[in-house]
């Protein structure tokens, strides 16, 4: 008996860490596509909203809300993305990523948080703090079985809260 708990203890502990790790995944390639945005190299961007991502890494309302503020006359000149900046590192400029950790954390209400942290100044010459931290949270549900990111969230400016990219895009579509 004590040998079955034993596997059964093992493989639900497995599982439970396979599961841990999953949540991970769609994180890691937005991740992986805004560090090669940043690399310095010469290389077309990646776009993190493009119709197949869209499709398998966000969850439906964040697509909803995705459709409707793309949908809006402000958006970005180029008709590819409704944000005039990078979501990720939240502004137009940015050095290669550097330091970048994952953490995932349980959420409100069964949902899990996958924290993200990263240098985005370290080559910056004009004054910005070259070593401050940039913290990057990831709401994540289960939909159909699989994670898909909800919500991304960035820091907010000194002082203000933090700035959910589901409430931007509402006030995008809103045209505000």
């Amino acid at each position: 008996m004590k040998k079955i708990s034993l596997a059964l203890a093992v493989l639900l502990g497995s599982t439970a860490l396979t599961l841990a790790a999953d949540v991970t995944a769609p994180v890691k390639e937005i991740m992986d596509a805004t560090i090669k945005n940043w690399s310095g190299a010469d290389s077309d961007w990646i776009d993190i909203f493009d119709a197949s991502k869209l499709s398998r890494l966000y969850s439906k309302d964040f697509v909803t809300k995705y459709q409707a503020a793309i949908q809006n006359p402000a958006a970005d000149e180029d008709g590819v993305s409704p944000f005039d900046y990078d979501v990720i590192v939240n502004g137009e400029d940015a050095c290669p990523l550097e330091d970048l950790t994952y953490t995932p954390k349980p959420g409100a209400e069964g949902a899990t948080e996958v924290i993200v942290t990263f240098k985005k100044a370290t080559c910056m010459d004009d004054g910005s703090d070259k070593q401050a931290v940039t913290t990057v949270r990831f709401e994540m549900l289960d939909e159909a079985g699989k994670p898909v990111i909800d919500d991304i969230v960035t820091e907010g400016d000194p002082g203000q809260p933090p700035n959910s990219l589901k409430n931007t895009m509402v006030q995008i579509a809103k045209g505000q």
